[in-house]
């Protein structure tokens, strides 16, 4: 598949370098995959050097000519993260923060260390990725591009410390974005519904009814159509990038008419309620 989206100079191009967190598989990877088929050198950045070196082979397959490289450290480990950030080339152009997790469940049944897990790996993980890069960015006017989701924007039931986390990522996001834009740094955030990968299929196995009567209010997005869409508004410059129709739709109606859209959410959510207690 060819990818010319990069032709604009406001716009990604052939010879910027990337550094993409959660590049070993799911949306990290896809995504890198369009990167490399662009001309942009790819750092993918995951816990598991297994499955890092396993994505980059594949990337190297999939792209000969691409400059692929990866680095196994632990985005909530600031200490670390750091010092292996430290060996990144001086020239990074765009930092994809794409490493996370859910823990989803009824509120009573996650326990302290659920919330603190997710709040480490989604938000801490973030912020610590951008300040181990910034100065590189600022050197090069880059960009920065957190991955949050619609949970982001509104709650989802089961979704407590997931929704706490990506709230947080894109408040974090918005305030950033007024910080760093006079200094040359652009700032967008993703905000997908739920979509085909790794971490959804372990989900699946496990959800509670009510949150996938919940989630599937609007149906999963494929990882192909996901990424597309994502390069497209990274490359156009939104601030704000929502993937699919329908999910823009439902950002849309919880932002206009938000008592229609609760009253949909908690009709959809009565017909699978089970609770706590069963």
């Amino acid at each position: 598949m060819k990818f010319s989206l990069f032709n604009r100079t406001a716009g990604l191009r052939a010879g910027q370098h990337a550094v993409v967190t959660g590049g070993s598989s799911g949306l990290g990877l896809a995504l890198s995959h369009r990167f490399a088929a662009c001309g942009l050198s790819v750092t993918l950045v995951a816990r598991d050097k297994a499955r890092l070196a396993t994505a980059a082979a594949e990337l190297s397959d999939a792209v000969p000519s691409a400059v692929i490289d990866y680095i196994a450290v632990d985005v909530a480990d600031n200490e670390a993260l750091e010092a292996a950030f430290g060996k990144l080339p001086v020239a990074v152009d765009l930092l994809v923060n794409s490493a996370g997790i859910i823990r989803e469940g009824y509120f009573e049944k996650l326990d302290a260390a659920d919330f603190h897990d997710v709040m480490n790996i989604n938000f801490f993980g973030t912020v610590n990725c951008v300040r181990a890069t910034l100065p590189r960015l600022k050197r090069q006017g880059g960009r920065i591009v957190n991955i949050a989701s619609v949970a982001g924007l509104t709650g989802v039931f089961g979704y407590t410390s997931y929704c706490a986390a990506k709230h947080a990522l894109v408040g974090f996001t918005d305030a950033l974005r007024f910080e760093l834009e006079p200094q040359g740094v652009r700032v967008q955030v993703v905000c997908p519904g739920e979509f085909d990968s790794p971490m959804v299929d372990d989900l699946d196995r496990t959800r509670t009814p009510e949150n996938r009567r919940h989630t599937l209010t609007i149906p999963k997005l494929g990882i192909e159509d996901l990424a597309d869409a994502t390069v497209a508004g990274i490359d156009s410059g939104q601030r704000l990038i929502v993937p699919g129709a329908q999910t823009r739709l439902l950002v849309t109606a919880q932002r206009l008419a938000p008592s229609i859209a609760n009253a949909i959410a908690r009709q959809r959510i009565s017909t699978a309620y089970r609770g706590p207690g069963v």
